[in-house]
């Protein structure tokens, strides 16, 4: 089932209010992408782009076309790990965080 608009709304307003809850999205993406659950994890980072920097500062920061990025982060996205890897630095310092590794052995 698609997402609605509104979810994906209430999603961004959130992260944008919520710090606590911004970590814990930036937290799951880790832990999914490195516990074999790529797709899902491309999806919440695709969101917290979204309600964070957007993808066209996200292009900026990382030298890659907001095309790419979309498609990167789509659900049959294939990004390399460098690439996977710059997004979640750029994602990690709009949101002013630090990723805990903690949940990645969760």
């Amino acid at each position: 089932m698609a997402l609605t608009r509104d979810f994906k709304e209430t999603v961004a307003a959130r992260v944008q209010t919520d710090p606590a809850f911004a970590q814990a999205l930036l937290d799951e993406a880790v832990a999914l992408f490195f516990n074999g659950e790529p797709d899902t994890a491309k999806l919440i980072l695709r969101d917290l782009v979204n309600a964070t920097m957007g993808f066209e500062s996200l292009a900026k920061d990382i030298h890659k076309p907001a095309k790419s990025l979309h498609r990167m982060l789509s659900k049959s996205g294939n990004p390399t790990m460098s690439n996977i890897s710059a997004i979640f630095v750029a994602i990690k310092h709009a949101l002013k965080v630090e990723i805990h590794t903690s949940v990645v052995n969760a």
